[in-house]
């Protein structure tokens, strides 16, 4: 079937889609960047063994019980994410920014006793905390010389009939992109190679590739902890955490110097938008041997997320000639909808803290997480994840994420600085093996014996390759740095003391 075979294709047509849960889903709702409270963030969220902030509570529980009294914090966040590409030596860059509710929590006492021995208080705490945001545009764009997406829909089709071709295929086989071979039902060329009349095929299009991903993951952490005689502090919490996220992009290919023969451009755009709600249990004890050091450790469970999935996808298509006046196409197909779980990983925390007399802090948090245990399962529609769960345990791996921190105090005023690692988790076999995190933080805050107020900002930058589609020995990926800069302030009030 060539260009003129489908003109009654001008109309948008409909499909089911057959978009599926994938391994980026699994790594993207199970990775956490703490954030929280100006003070938390500033010091590199290196908490687990000092407790005493609300952001805390949804990192080691047993920070709950190291309050003396009752309070409340609030922190608005300023988020903004600059990406930069390069791709076929063309470099674009890019901006995203959004203004969000990052942290509020309250704390109170509910047993306070004058006791040195045994139970000192009781505490019970709720704290929202932010845990990642996805908001970022990325854009990539380039000449190419000996690849197109056309190429991908082609050998996604190979070995298929004409109806029993992936959706997105046939998304291109309706629009004219590809197209059976002559003699074949089952092997297809592409425009650029003339269906297969130019074997070595025509390039030099433009590429230029948009992605504009929004949402974030939140957990709400209900939390009881206990203080025993001032020496060991232990806490559990509930934590309800939840996430959003839209994925949207949009893949352009233009013959901006007339080199292929009969073709203008295409446009194909994907979306995808994804909510969910997962449980949790955290258990977590604070040890303070001596007046200047404490030790933690907390273990989370993993987090069993409910996720529902709403996809569309749309291609149209423009050619030089006109076949009965028609030179355009589009091709939709049917939007889906999916629900499935996915089972994020275990994780561990340790930390020490030393404290100097009044006047700094430092403190200092190891974090283990094994991304390879994640796992897709009860789909609505009993799909089997075994391909997706087989993937998640070849490509991913365990990673060690070090967060260290320190507060220095001046009268009223405190100074604070830290500094967070979030290891590789990619085997080393894989494209992005290298990727890994790193942020620096600093922040100020004010103090009273009510009152306090705090700011704090961190940069936190990474860097990874992109593959726009799949397209082995001619597409190069693109090379893509972020760079995440989060501002906070603080607002917080003691009360019962």
């Amino acid at each position: 079937m060539k260009k003129s075979g489908i003109l009654l294709i001008m109309l948008l047509s409909v499909l089911t889609g057959a978009k599926a849960q994938n391994i980026d889903d699994a790594l993207r709702y199970s990775q956490v960047f703490y954030t929280g409270s100006a003070r938390f963030m500033s010091m590199g969220g290196a908490f687990t063994a000092l407790g005493g902030d609300l952001s805390a509570i949804s990192l080691n529980p047993a920070g709950t019980a190291v309050f003396r009294s009752s309070e409340f914090s609030l922190t608005p966040q300023l988020y903004y994410n600059t990406t930069s590409s390069v791709w076929n030596g063309s470099k674009s860059k890019d901006a995203s920014s959004l203004f969000n509710l990052n942290q509020i929590g309250i704390v109170s006492n509910i047993i306070s006793t004058n006791n040195e021995k045994g139970l000192v208080n009781l505490n019970i705490a709720y704290s929202y905390n932010r845990t990642n945001n996805f908001t970022e545009n990325i854009t990539i764009s380039g000449i190419s010389n000996n690849s197109s997406m056309a190429d991908f829909w082609a050998s996604r089709a190979n070995g298929n009939s004409k109806n029993n071709m992936p959706d997105d295929a046939w998304a291109a086989y309706q629009t004219g992109l590809i197209d059976t071979l002559s003699g074949s039902n089952t092997s297809y060329g592409t425009v650029f190679s003339r269906y297969g009349d130019n074997p070595y095929s025509t390039y030099g299009q433009q590429i230029k590739r948009v992605i504009t991903n929004t949402g974030y993951s939140g957990e709400h952490s209900f939390s009881i902890g206990a203080n025993i005689s001032n020496k060991f502090f232990l806490g559990t919490t509930l934590g309800i955490s939840r996430i959003k996220y839209t994925g949207h992009l949009e893949h352009l290919e233009s013959d901006v110097n007339n080199l292929i023969y009969d073709f203008k451009s295409f446009t194909y755009t994907d979306h995808l938008e994804a909510t969910g709600t997962g449980y949790s249990l955290k258990l977590g004890a604070i040890i303070k041997p001596v007046e200047f050091l404490r030790i933690g450790l907390a273990v989370q469970s993993p987090t069993v997320y409910r996720i529902t999935e709403n996809y569309y996808d749309d291609l149209s298509v423009h050619f030089d000639t006109k076949v009965n006046n028609v030179d355009s196409y589009e091709y939709s197909n049917n939007p889906a909808s999916y629900k499935y779980t996915l089972t994020t990983p275990l994780r561990v925390n340790a930390g020490l803290a030393f404290q100097i007399k009044k006047l700094a802090i430092i403190s200092a948090d190891y974090e283990f997480v094994d991304y390879s245990t994640s796992r897709f399962s009860n789909a609505i529609d009993n799909l089997s994840f075994s391909a997706e769960n087989d993937s998640i345990s070849v490509k991913y791996k365990s990673a060690s994420n070090l967060r260290l921190g320190a507060e220095l105090r001046l009268s009223n005023i405190y100074l604070r600085g830290g500094y967070s690692y979030y290891g590789k988790a990619f085997k080393s076999n894989t494209d992005n093996k290298n990727l890994d995190y790193s942020s620096v933080s600093f922040g100020i805050g004010f103090r009273q014996q009510n009152f306090y107020f705090d700011l704090g900002c961190a940069l936190m930058s990474s860097s990874r390759l992109y593959f726009m589609y799949s397209d082995p020995g001619y597409l190069k990926p693109a090379s893509v740095a972020t760079t995440r800069n989060t501002f906070t302030a603080t607002f917080g009030y003691k009360f019962g003391i």
